[in-house]
């Protein structure tokens, strides 16, 4: 199972005010809260943090079929940060799922996985062939090998799209 996640950090500095009171709160358990207030960079760690949070959220809906606004029930980790990528881990309930964040200047990008070792198995595809079922899960109808799970993300100027392989 596969979930993505995109911030456009150009649109989330015009859309979201993350320093207006509560914000946070509403958004991050107390552990994530102490963590964005001592980090030198506050806006990137909580951009990061909601797409690992996102990310995951699409595999939980996909395993549950349930929509829900559920964001601190879904508990960040960061396991390790190198100058490429932060690999991180989201638990919600008994569900642990892996996460892969690649930060640029411009956007924050998370696939999120349930199998540590698929993080390296993941590739960006074109949006063909991707279709929804009944409860607005996307699904790729690949000619060679049938239906696969994808992962779709927009915000703002960008797309990802994501399947493993």
């Amino acid at each position: 199972m596969i979930g993505n996640d995109v911030v456009d950090l150009l649109q989330s500095r015009q859309e979201s005010n993350w320093r207006r009171r509560g914000f946070v709160e509403k958004l991050f358990t107390i552990e994530e809260q102490v963590l964005i207030k001592k980090d030198a960079n506050p806006e990137i760690l909580i951009w990061l943090f909601w797409s690992m949070k996102e990310a995951a959220y699409k595999i939980y809906n996909r395993q549950t079929k349930h929509r829900e606004y559920i964001p601190k029930k879904l508990i960040c980790t960061i396991i390790s940060n190198s100058n490429s990528y932060i690999t991180g881990q989201v638990t919600c309930e008994k569900n642990v799922y892996y996460t892969k964040t690649t930060i640029l200047t411009d956007s924050i990008h998370t696939i999120a996985v349930i199998s540590f070792n698929d993080l390296n198995n993941v590739i960006e595809i074109e949006n063909i062939g991707v279709f929804k079922d009944q409860h607005g899960i996307p699904y790729l109808n690949d000619t060679s090998n049938g239906i696969k799970d994808v992962s779709v993300s927009n915000h703002g100027r960008f797309e990802k799209i994501v399947t493993i392989i």
